[in-house]
């Protein structure tokens, strides 16, 4: 096991392979920890980008934490968990920022707060512990579950509402003064105010964005790609989707030369991240100018009825050698229902372009488990995919369906584990030997969805699943063993009011 010593060389010798690092020292630190490991919080644009926006403000530094890649070292070397750049516990901060993505990493939440030595209820800590902020993409849906954790939460965007949160909590001499100050933040959610209403998602400046990497670096999956948002955003209504138009109230573009002019030189291969990414009525020009200057170039949120001859030809120039879209629904039926346009003519002309350039596969995205959905509808999937991959060969990736607030299908029932699993099977036995088929556990997909359409006590059942070990059986306990009759979780933003009646209903394992 990993001594003290090491677990820090080995967080050394990481640091001295990034490029960009920003180390600064300054009388307002704050650590700024990500809930999961390195290789996933380096690949969070908006980690990397707030990171960058604190270090710019005269007399603030942020330093990273993330949760280790190995826990039981820190546990056993009883190491707490400390920062990348300041080399010191994260504890020892008087703010500790973080970004949560999803609900599953709540529990890392949990455990990095346990390694720091600071007590992870919010009710449990004082004026000595660290003030818990926390943002990200979770609170564009629902961000209850995180309440029992922390102080305050930032809705939405944070380029404006951090900085002013920042002022407010360097301003005060008390928790209690800053729970009185953060009020005048519009976005600020306070879960000691005991009240489940939302305020509105903030929307930051346009001239704050686009949202960027500030570091390199070779530990992350995108190894070494420099991350820019060439949009921001979504204009479309696909009805199970956060970041649909009535998130944010549509797309915003950042033009063709701003996307240019803040990709760095040292950059080679540069990833072109957003909801919507081809629906940049530039987007052609900007990867064609990307790889004539000689880098490799990634886009995410390929939609298939953006693919063209000139579009796939510069993807397949700028390296890439598999087409990624999705479809999203198992038939056309289930599209037109969550309002995908993807219809079938659209996923053959990319099937074909696909192979017309040259690229190893075509890749699909889509759901299993969406409403109403019926093996009639696998069925016509099978069928689909089998001629799709007469065309080229063709890979499935399947997600269950997992409704999230926020959204026209909130409180759409879960379909079952067994249900899922069974319509997988029956996928998988339809298109054997022609298509490749991979998928997310239904068993995760439930967790993910109880908390997404849960509330408080939820969150607090994640902390009786971590301690207990962590496995789905765990987590399925610690749900099981929520009081029937506890009060029902209602989400409210302005305008918003919604019926939570049926939610126990909705929240069980079928």
């Amino acid at each position: 096991m990993a001594s003290a010593r090491e677990l820090r060389d080995a967080v050394r010798q990481r640091m001295s392979e990034e490029i960009g690092t920003l180390v600064e020292e300054a009388p307002e630190a704050v650590a700024f920890l990500y809930p999961s490991p390195y290789s996933v919080g380096m690949s969070s644009l908006g980690f990397q980008s707030l990171y960058r926006l604190v270090n710019q403000t005269p007399g603030r530094a942020a330093h990273r934490a993330f949760l280790p890649d190995d826990i039981e070292a820190f546990r056993s070397s009883r190491t707490p968990l400390f920062t990348y750049e300041g080399d010191r516990p994260v504890a020892d901060y008087p703010v500790v920022a973080l970004s949560v993505a999803y609900e599953l990493e709540i529990a890392g939440l949990i455990q990095a707060l346990e390694l720091a030595g600071i007590p992870p209820l919010a009710e449990d800590r004082d004026e000595r512990h660290p003030f818990i902020l926390a943002g990200g993409p979770l609170t564009f849906s629902n961000p209850l579950p995180l309440a029992p954790y922390v102080d305050c939460v930032l809705m939405g965007e944070a380029e404006e509402s951090l900085p002013a949160a920042l002022d407010v909590l360097f301003g005060v001499h008390s928790k209690a003064e800053a729970l009185v100050a953060l009020r005048s933040i519009e976005s600020a959610f306070l879960p000691s105010e005991g009240e489940d209403w939302m305020p509105p998602v903030a929307k930051a400046d346009d001239a704050l964005i686009p949202a960027r990497s500030q570091i390199l670096t070779p530990h992350t999956e995108l190894r070494d790609m420099f991350l820019i948002e060439p949009e921001r955003g979504c204009h479309r209504g696909c009805t199970y989707c956060v970041m649909r138009r009535s998130t944010n109230g549509g797309m915003r573009v950042i033009s063709k030369e701003r996307v240019l002019e803040l990709v760095p030189a040292e950059a080679r291969r540069v990833g072109l991240v957003g909801a919507a990414t081809t629906d940049h009525p530039q987007i052609a020009d900007i990867v064609e100018e990307l790889v004539a200057s000689g880098r490799e170039v990634g886009l995410s949120s390929l939609r298939a009825d953006r693919l063209n001859d000139r579009l796939v030809a510069a993807l397949r120039s700028a390296g890439q050698t598999v087409l990624t879209t999705a479809s999203d629904g198992a038939s056309q039926r289930l599209r037109d229902t969550v309002q995908r346009r993807a219809r079938e003519d659209v996923l053959v002309r990319a099937a074909e372009l696909a192979r017309a350039h040259g690229f190893k596969r075509l890749k699909l995205y889509m759901m299993l488990g969406l409403p109403d959905e019926t093996d009639a509808d696998v069925d016509e999937l099978i069928a689909f995919s089998t001629e799709l991959s007469k065309i080229v060969p063709l890979a499935l990736g399947i997600a269950p369906f997992c409704a999230k607030r926020n959204t026209p299908l909130d409180g759409a029932p879960w379909a079952g584990i067994k249900v899922v699993d069974d319509r997988l099977k029956r996928l998988r036995k339809g298109v054997k030997g022609r298509v490749d088929v991979r998928a997310t556990s239904a068993r995760w997909a439930w967790v993910e969805y109880v908390l997404a359409q849960g509330g408080r006590a939820e969150g607090r059942a994640v902390m009786d699943a971590v301690h207990a070990g962590g496995r789905f059986r765990d987590w399925k306990r610690a749900f099981d063993e929520l009081p029937a009759d506890r009060p029902q979780r209602e989400l409210v933003r302005p305008g918003n009011r919604l019926d939570r009646s049926q939610q126990q209903k909705r929240l069980r394992v079928v």
